[in-house]
């Protein structure tokens, strides 16, 4: 695989698709003309933003479940969730706060996957409810999005295992919507019939969250 250093635009700067092995999935928000969404400032820096700070999660205990709407709920243990298929998936990275990290690689397990292990969804299921280990905090997407082929259940970025600050052991990536909807910390994937705010959606949050229309509040 190539380095990220192999992988910078001469261009802008960011990183590019070029160097990616044919194994790695391009979100195709990589590949627009213009890759900053509107409103937002380049940073080579990853922030650290979260509601009520990084949770202690002992991986001996971590538990991934599949719920709601599925044909047959599963849980997993992190060894089993360790066994699974992986993905590689290259993309950029939105933070409502009007920051953007591109060219992003990012290591784990496909949406599609863990939906097909639990008998896939229901004919009513619409949406999906992302729940962290963070004292209860959630997150809502439209299940298509969350189908999306590039989104996974990421354990690695960059070549390195997540860090806890940073959703680690494993949290969702969204790529094609704003980063609050990629829960950090990922505990449960519910799949539900009618839309259902979460966390920051309660707070104002907008309860889609695409970035190049600027969904950033509810009111």
């Amino acid at each position: 695989m190539a380095s990220m250093d192999s992988l910078k635009s001469r261009n802008s700067g960011a990183p590019s698709t070029d160097g990616l092995g044919p194994d790695v999935i391009v979100s195709p928000d990589v590949l627009r003309e213009e890759r900053l969404p509107p409103g937002q400032s380049l940073t080579d820096k990853w922030p650290v933003l979260d509601a009520s700070g990084t949770p202690e999660i002992d991986l001996n205990g971590w538990m991934l479940q599949v719920t709601g709407l599925v044909g047959k709920p599963r849980r997993l243990t992190w060894r089993q969730f360790q066994r699974l298929p992986r993905v590689k998936v290259f993309s950029d990275f939105h933070c409502v706060t009007r920051w953007s990290k591109l060219g992003n690689l990012w290591e784990g397990v496909s949406t599609r996957a863990l939906l097909d292990l639990a008998g896939g969804p229901l004919p009513d299921a619409r949406y999906v409810v992302a729940h962290g280990f963070d004292s209860g905090w959630t997150t809502n997407l439209p299940l298509d999005e969350f189908l999306a082929e590039e989104a996974l259940v990421a354990v690695s970025h960059d070549g390195e295992p997540l860090s806890p600050e940073h959703g680690g052991p494993a949290r969702l990536i969204v790529p094609r919507l704003y980063a609050w909807k990629s829960a950090k910390w990922l505990s449960q994937i519910e799949l539900v019939e009618k839309d259902r705010p979460g966390f920051w959606e309660r707070n104002g949050y907008h309860m889609h969250g695409d970035p190049w229309n600027e969904e950033r509040h509810g009111w």
